[in-house]
């Protein structure tokens, strides 16, 4: 049987996250900066003034599985949820 794929939710708006440059107003909105750092181009990354975390996901919005998703929820509470797609 093949897994269903996965979509992550806003929760505020109820918004379905279908591409990273929506990903990326959301994240900016909850204090997350693009991180240039990382020095791996094949990576877009995030990071928080007020921590640690860091938020790396692919470069290509295909390869955005529920491993990035539940990363993103983690280190967001309250804020997403990951669900099967209908």
């Amino acid at each position: 049987t093949q897994s269903r794929r996965k979509v992550m939710v806003y929760l505020p708006t109820g918004e379905v996250v279908s591409s990273y440059s929506t990903l990326e107003q959301i994240l900016q909105s909850l204090g997350w900066e693009r991180y240039f750092g990382g020095g791996d181009t094949d990576l877009l990354q995030f990071h928080k003034r007020s921590s640690i975390d860091l938020i790396s996901l692919p470069r290509d919005f295909t390869k955005f599985n529920s491993v990035y998703m539940y990363d993103i929820v983690v280190k967001n509470p309250n804020y997403f949820h990951v669900r099967d797609s209908h």
